[in-house]
C-alpha cells in the first residue's frame, strides 16, 4: 500500500494526538486510533483501519510496559497467565471481527466506545495486595478472564485496558497501579496477536502504520510533560476524557447506523 501526502499528514497529526492523550491521561488514547484512522486520515477499509491500528496499539504498549516494569509496576507470572489465555481470544475475537461486515463492525465500536467512556467515569480504587503472587487460586480467574478480554480486544483491534486492568484486579486482588503496568504485557501480546491476524489477510497499511506510530511516540513525550503541569486536575482531565469517548462513539454510532440500515 502507498500513502499520499495528505495521509501523511493527517496520520502525523492523529498518531500525535493519540499519543498525546496517551501521555497526558495514562491510558485509553488507542481507543481513538480507529475512528481516526476512519473519519480523518480517510481510510477506506474499515478492517484495515482495525488491522493499522492493532499494530500501533502493540507498539506503543510495549513502550510503555518498558517504563512501568522499570518502576516495579509488573506481576509478570500473573501477566503472563492472562496474557496466554488472552491471546488465544485475540486470534478468535480478530478472526470473526473480519467476517463481519465492516460498518457493522464501526456500528459496534461505537457502542463499546460510549461503554468505555461510561466506565471511565468511574473512580479507580488504590487499594490492593502488594505482595500478590500467581497460585492455583487465581490462575483459573486469570485464564478466563483473559480470554474474554483477548476476544473483544481482538475483534475490535482495540488494546483493551478498560478490561484488562479490572480484570486483573478482580482476579488476584493486586492494587490498580501494578493491574495498569501488568496490563500492558496482555495489551501489547493482544495487539500483537491482532495486527497478525489481518497482516495474513493483508489488512494492514504499513506505511500509515509506520508514520502514526513515530508521531505517537513525539505526541506521548508532550502528553506526559502536560500531564505533570496539569496533574493536580488529573480528575477532570478524565472526565473531559471520557466525556469525549461518548460524544465521538455516539457520533459514529448515528454515522454507522445510516449505512447498516
Amino acid at each position: 500500500m502507498t500513502m499520499t501526502l495528505s495521509e501523511g499528514v493527517l496520520s502525523l497529526l492523529s498518531g500525535s494526538l493519540v499519543g498525546f492523550t496517551l501521555g497526558l491521561i495514562g491510558g485509553g488514547g488507542s481507543i481513538l486510533a480507529t475512528p481516526l484512522l476512519v473519519y480523518v486520515v480517510g481510510v477506506a477499509n474499515p478492517h484495515v483501519a482495525i488491522g493499522t491500528s492493532a499494530v500501533a496499539v502493540s507498539v506503543n504498549a510495549l513502550a510503555s510496559l518498558a517504563s512501568h516494569a522499570a518502576a516495579g509496576h509488573v506481576k509478570w507470572r500473573c501477566a503472563s497467565v492472562f496474557a496466554a489465555a488472552g491471546v488465544i481470544g485475540a486470534l478468535i475475537g480478530s478472526t470473526l471481527g473480519k467476517m463481519m461486515d465492516g460498518q457493522k463492525l464501526l456500528a459496534l465500536f461505537a457502542l463499546l466506545m460510549i461503554v468505555i467512556g461510561v466506565l471511565s467515569l468511574r473512580k479507580r480504587s488504590g487499594q490492593g495486595d502488594i505482595a500478590v503472587v500467581l497460585t492455583r487460586k487465581n490462575a483459573l480467574p486469570l485464564t478466563g478472564v483473559g480470554f474474554l478480554a483477548g476476544l473483544v480486544a481482538g475483534f475490535f483491534g482495540i488494546g483493551g485496558g478498560f478490561l484488562i486492568a479490572p480484570g486483573l484486579v478482580a482476579a488476584t486482588g493486586m492494587p490498580m497501579i501494578y493491574a495498569i503496568g501488568s496490563s500492558l504485557v496482555a495489551v501489547s501480546a493482544f495487539g500483537s496477536a491482532t495486527a497478525v491476524n489481518y497482516a495474513l489477510s493483508d489488512a494492514v497499511d504499513w506505511p500509515i502504520a509506520a508514520t502514526f506510530i513515530l508521531a505517537g511516540a513525539a505526541g506521548s513525550r508532550a502528553g506526559v510533560m502536560a500531564g505533570k503541569r496539569l496533574s493536580a486536575r488529573k480528575g477532570a482531565l478524565d472526565v473531559a476524557f471520557a466525556c469525549a469517548i461518548i460524544a465521538i462513539g455516539s457520533w459514529m454510532l448515528f454515522r454507522s447506523v445510516r449505512f447498516v440500515f
